[in-house]
């Protein structure tokens, strides 16, 4: 019968579809059989952010001819060790890009309306300071997206349709008119960094754009502007916009992904002003964990039922085969 090795919960959904057609190797909780041996009788596996699949970890997955993310970024998987064997890694492409894009504008909210400081304003009995939450509409504000695709794509409709907010687009990858055909205007980075009220950062982490975001970024931006981070850690150059932070060279920042995570003691955007810190939960909700976990499922019984992994009308898709 087939495995499925599931290191890490995945929603009861995902799970109703997996044991209707699969035996579950169930790698967590009390009962937890050792990740090892889980793997090494696997066929597949679902691989949630706690888990990375290296070269020397693929070495002890003989059997396994599918890896599935539960979510986009697929930066904790080796996909090139992955494609040797002629594994494929899918990920779930359309499961959580509209919960990230809502919550990019509740951290645009947040800062804008210094809700964090109010609520403690509140708890702390300093209501009579509330003179000092002099906050900013985001409505007819501009902003600027870093990434245009499915997250970006649905960041640039809201902050247009829902909030008359005047979007600038970069993406390197598209064409002009593939950006304005999202509602965005194309523009540099340059113009879009110097020009926007707020900066969205919506790219996958690689070697183009590690640090895409550091000291000489940060400088261009207006000193009232915001960075909203819910891309991958590593993206931002997270010392340097702590500097900025205290330096007021930019005027706050939502930050959602770290390059370590969590942030160990001593981080220095723990201790930065004018943030809203959160622990890699955009994704975090009820339909995106479920949407996350069916695809998942649904996409290594595809494969090991003889689906080409390089299918396009299915809601996985492989990001390693070409």
């Amino acid at each position: 019968m087939t495995v499925v090795c599931l290191p890490e919960a995945i929603h009861d959904d995902g799970l109703d579809v997996l044991a209707s057609r699969a035996e579950l190797a169930i790698a967590y909780g009390a009962d937890a059989e050792p990740l090892g041996s889980a793997l090494a009788r696997s066929d597949a596996v679902i691989v949630r952010s706690g888990l990375t699949v290296d070269r020397a970890l693929l070495e002890g997955m003989p059997r396994v001819r599918v890896i599935a993310r539960y979510g986009v970024g697929y930066d904790n998987i080796d996909v090139l060790a992955a494609a040797e064997r002629e594994v494929p890694v899918l990920i779930t492409a359309e499961a959580n890009y509209r919960s990230v894009a809502e919550h990019v504008f509740a951290l645009l909210f947040s800062l804008r309306r210094h809700l964090a400081v109010a609520d403690r304003m509140v708890r702390d009995d300093a209501f009579g300071e509330r003179a000092g939450l002099v906050g900013a509409e985001i409505g007819g504000s501009r902003l600027g997206v870093i990434g245009l695709g499915r997250i970006g794509a649905r960041v640039a409709a809201i902050a247009r349709d829902g909030f008359a907010i005047d979007v600038l687009g970069h993406d390197p990858f598209l064409s002009d008119d593939a950006i304005s055909a999202v509602g965005a205007r194309p523009v540099g980075l340059d113009e879009l960094l110097a020009t926007s009220d707020a900066v969205t950062v919506h790219v996958p982490l690689n070697d183009a754009t590690r640090g895409l975001i550091g000291v000489e970024q940060l400088a261009r931006m207006p000193s009232h502007a915001v960075l909203l981070q819910t891309a991958r850690g590593g993206v931002v150059d997270e010392a340097a916009l702590a500097d900025a932070l205290r330096d007021g060279v930019i005027a706050g920042a939502g930050v959602d992904v770290f390059s370590d995570e969590p942030p160990p003691a001593g981080h220095p955007l723990l201790t930065a002003p004018n943030t809203v810190l959160t622990p890699h939960s955009a994704a975090l909700t009820e339909q995106a964990l479920r949407r996350m976990a069916v695809d998942a499922a649904t996409g290594v019984l595809d494969v090991l039922d003889g689906v080409d992994p390089r299918a396009t009308d299915r809601p996985w898709r492989a990001v390693n085969l070409g």
